[in-house]
């Protein structure tokens, strides 16, 4: 009785009682906040490899390792939500083609195992077959485990890794596409509740996917270079710059359009979503979101690529703007999973979340999750070194150049 009356607290209006606790909770934010970062590295990675962006040519690999870690722990938050993992390999066994959320399994079994698997061994390959022969000891054996048995290192071999890796990347990044596209497709085709209900979703949550893994490569390539005492390739944090701006620009206006045109609609639900955002979600999506997610960090990366300012400040303002377009693209998922069940379908009512330190769906949990793919890309980078001996380009701004990738 005490525990219903204290959830009771702070519930606004009429609310059905299947809808004072919400069901989907802090996992599922971290989820799509997950796979997004997973497609948006790879993305990056692929304007390298199709597009010939030469200058991300030392985030190219670390963008791929990168991808491969935040993809490994991608569905552990969906599987820890819905419980018994241990049955998840049945939807392989019994597939289901009309459910979407089955069709996942698939999705996931196709992009790790024939996109990114198959493009880092190719891309790799050649440099594994060298370290086989140079390494002693176990390192020299997880090589010779990871080259398959391949051993021809010629110059048409080589070729053929070159034209194979393209070729997947090319078949990788519709893949990309779909991984996030599909988490958008889940929210927006729900019906019945206005808050997911729209065609644009997809698009909205696949931009706000390349916008946070451009984001995350900043950060992962600003910390690991610092951390290996190397200076910065300032041609290469330009051009992220420069995509990060305008993956933004174009994120910023889907998410526009999509508001301006529920306001066109002005259904019946408009209402009760206007009061939700006047007042539970104004600090996450007001704020945390809009202001401080997207304008400031918008504005600060602006200034620095453009505008006249020292290299030194440059860089803690791409560092900056790369945290806080983090921390606005996390306020987006929260935004929408939890956004999307805090009002009532009576539409007369406002619910409450309550967030827990501890247990399945708490703040450490979720921490944890967040902090694992950092541990399996430490693991990959100290077996597949992404870092590039070739002479970095010169650069863009004329500043100081870099000898190292």
């Amino acid at each position: 009785m005490i525990h219903i009356l204290a959830d009771l607290q702070g519930t606004v209006g009429y609310v059905y009682p299947n809808e004072f606790e919400l069901h989907w909770e802090l996992l599922i934010v971290v989820y799509p906040y997950l796979t997004g970062l997973v497609a948006g590295a790879f993305i990056l990675a692929s304007l390298k490899a199709v597009f010939n962006v030469n200058a991300l040519q030392p985030v190219y690999r670390l963008s791929l390792l990168s991808a491969l870690s935040f993809m490994i722990i991608a569905p552990l938050p969906l599987l820890a939500h819905l419980g018994h993992p241990e049955r998840s390999y049945e939807m392989f066994l019994t597939p289901h083609t009309q459910s979407a959320m089955a069709m996942f399994g698939f999705v996931y079994a196709w992009y790790l195992m024939v996109v990114l698997l198959l493009e880092i061994w190719f891309d790799y390959r050649e440099d594994i077959v060298g370290w086989s022969k140079k390494k002693t000891g176990l390192m020299k054996y997880v090589y010779l485990l990871l080259s398959l048995g391949s051993r021809d290192v010629s110059e048409k071999s080589v070729r053929f890794d070159h034209k194979a890796g393209k070729f997947i990347t090319i078949i990788g990044i519709p893949s990309a596409f779909l991984l996030h596209g599909y988490v958008g497709f889940i929210f927006g085709s729900v019906k019945a509740n206005p808050w997911w209900s729209s065609v644009l979703m997809p698009i909205v949550f696949l931009f706000s996917a390349i916008v946070s893994g451009i984001a995350l490569m900043l950060l992962i390539y600003m910390i690991t270079t610092m951390f290996r005492w190397k200076p910065l390739n300032m041609a290469c944090l330009n051009k992220l710059a420069e995509f990060l701006i305008l993956a933004m620009i174009v994120d910023f206006s889907l998410e526009l359009l999509d508001f301006i045109h529920r306001l066109y609609e002005s259904e019946e639900s408009i209402d009760i979503l206007s009061q939700m955002i006047s007042s539970r979600l104004f600090i996450s999506l007001i704020i945390t979101q809009i202001v401080l997610g997207t304008l400031f960090p918008l504005i600060a990366i602006i200034v620095a690529r453009f505008g006249r300012v020292p290299n030194e400040l440059k860089r803690i303002l791409y560092f900056l703007g790369g945290i806080l377009v983090q921390v606005g693209i996390f306020s987006t998922r929260w935004n929408v999973v939890i956004g999307g069940q805090l009002f009532s379908k009576s539409l007369r009512g406002l619910t409450v979340y309550k967030l827990e330190l501890f247990g399945l769906e708490g703040i450490l949990m979720t921490g944890l999750l967040l902090i694992l793919p950092f541990i399996i890309l430490f693991a990959l980078i100290k077996v597949l070194p992404p870092w590039s001996q070739t002479q970095s380009p010169p650069a863009a701004d004329g500043g100081p150049i870099s000898a190292e990738g």
